[in-house]
């Protein structure tokens, strides 16, 4: 006689209102609870407090709930000072302490290191926080939009939604930065320029994006259009050189596809310059309307000294640095190193970090190559005789190629430095690195992003 499967059944239902404690956080920063072992996942609820919460949503082995009301703090919460944090969804931890948000970041790079990577004995350092974490960003991208009196709005998306939130302030980026879209907005406005609308797909304006170079305190104000027409463009242009004393540069991008991208094919300089200026350290960036670069200033340079503090660079070494964007690392490394080598896909981002190279007068002692990583390493390697002593990596979110990881175990570098924007794929990484006769040392997080889940890591992984 065969024993039927017992399923065990969901102890909570939806619409039901419970009083939970929370033990955890997600890696998004929801509250986790536990009802007989079944998970429940609530934003903004914070671990040692107890809340009476309503359950929204329920699978079979876990659900979500909607916080109502806190009935015991854990001394973690604070008041959060954006009048819209709630409804904006930019960021995600402004009701947390700042201390806790450090804490929340090191044991979210901790555990997934442990439950992806197999690497519970990494030493993982307490997060490098901000002394001031606010006002950081030195980039806003902001969408436009029409209010229903018929007058342009610029804010963020609403959660889950594509509805904007019309904001004057954004308490994350710099203040130039937010100074010049509600400029670049009034301006526009009172020009009758009008905003794209998603559903006819007419209108001119779809965002404004601004960046601020912190070292010389220039702007650059590109305005993103639906099509390569800028109505009153000449009134536009003086108008915005009038109100923003600081703009260097004002640039146009046409984007007149379907589509959530915010930036098309086509950039041309309407005035001004084409680059404006920035350091890091002591080290000089030119930064076009499309370049990457950190937004995070103060804290770039915090993440770049300690990827140069574990490639531990003594003069007489050759450093290959994989995903090198514009060269900002590759910079920071060339004046420790006997030679770099940059290697990166985007044609764009190799034509930038030449420029820099040259910017900072070194050309003779760094080389950059457009390509896959995986492919030009080891072509340098049989055309040119070149063999790193260390490789340093910087790859996007989905983390390094895995033919790129055997090349490098294949290569042998005595030290790889991994700089990663994602604990989970950096974890992957470290795992095959390991396989691969590498040993991972140790692990320092960067607060790029405060106010946000998102953490940055330096690794340094030594050859066995």
């Amino acid at each position: 006689m065969t024993k039927k499967k017992q399923t065990a059944e969901v102890p909570v239902k939806k619409n039901e209102e419970i009083t939970v404690t929370f033990e955890d956080l997600t890696h998004e920063g929801a509250g986790v609870a536990k009802i007989n072992g079944y998970a429940l996942f609530v934003p903004y609820g914070l671990p040692g407090e107890t809340a009476k919460i309503k359950v929204i949503k329920t699978k079979k082995g876990y659900g979500f709930g909607r916080l109502i009301d806190i009935i015991e703090g854990g001394g973690d919460r604070t008041s959060p000072p954006c009048p819209i944090y709630y409804p904006c969804g930019g960021c995600q931890l402004q009701h947390m302490t700042y201390d806790a948000q450090l804490r929340f970041k090191q044991k979210q790079v901790k555990d997934v290191l442990a439950r992806l990577g197999g690497l519970e004995n990494v030493t993982v350092h307490p997060t490098i926080g901000m002394e001031d974490p606010w006002r950081y960003r030195n980039k806003a991208q902001v969408p436009i939009g029409t209010k229903e009196d018929g007058h342009l709005k610029a804010g963020f998306y609403q959660k889950r939604s594509h509805r904007i939130i019309d904001m004057e302030a954004c308490i994350i980026q710099q203040k130039e930065n937010d100074d010049a879209v509600q400029a670049v907005k009034e301006v526009a406005d009172k020009l009758g320029i009008k905003a794209y609308d998603e559903k006819t797909r007419k209108g001119t304006l779809r965002h404004v994006v601004t960046r601020h170079a912190h070292s010389t305190n220039k702007l650059m104000v590109i305005l993103i259009t639906n099509g390569p027409d800028l109505p009153k463009k000449k009134e536009l242009i003086t108008a915005i050189r009038d109100t923003i004393p600081n703009v260097a540069s004002i640039v146009q991008n046409v984007n007149a596809k379907r589509t959530n991208v915010i930036f098309g094919e086509e950039t041309k300089v309407l005035w001004g310059e084409e680059y404006i200026y920035d350091m890091i350290g002591t080290v000089k960036f030119a930064i076009s309307a499309r370049s990457f670069y950190q937004v995070n200033p103060e804290q770039t340079k915090m993440l770049y000294d300690k990827a140069l503090e574990y490639a531990d660079l003594r003069g007489h070494e050759t450093v290959i640095d994989a995903y090198c964007g514009i060269g900002t690392i590759s910079l920071f490394l060339a004046e420790k190193a006997r030679h770099v080598y940059g290697v990166e896909v985007v044609p764009e981002a190799i034509a930038d970090a030449k420029r820099n190279a040259q910017l900072n007068h070194m050309e003779d002692i760094v080389d950059f190559a457009v390509g896959q990583a995986e492919d030009v390493i080891p072509w340098w390697h049989k055309a040119h005789g070149i063999k790193p002593n260390v490789i340093v990596v910087d790859p996007p979110r989905k983390g390094c190629d895995e033919k790129l990881l055997q090349t490098m175990i294949e290569m042998k570098p005595e030290r790889i430095v991994y700089v990663s924007c994602n604990p989970a794929t950096l974890a992957r990484d470290l795992s095959i690195l390991t396989e691969g006769g590498y040993e991972t040392k140790e692990v320092q997080p960067v607060d790029m992003f405060p106010q946000t889940n998102h953490v940055e890591c330096v690794a340094l992984i030594d050859l066995k």
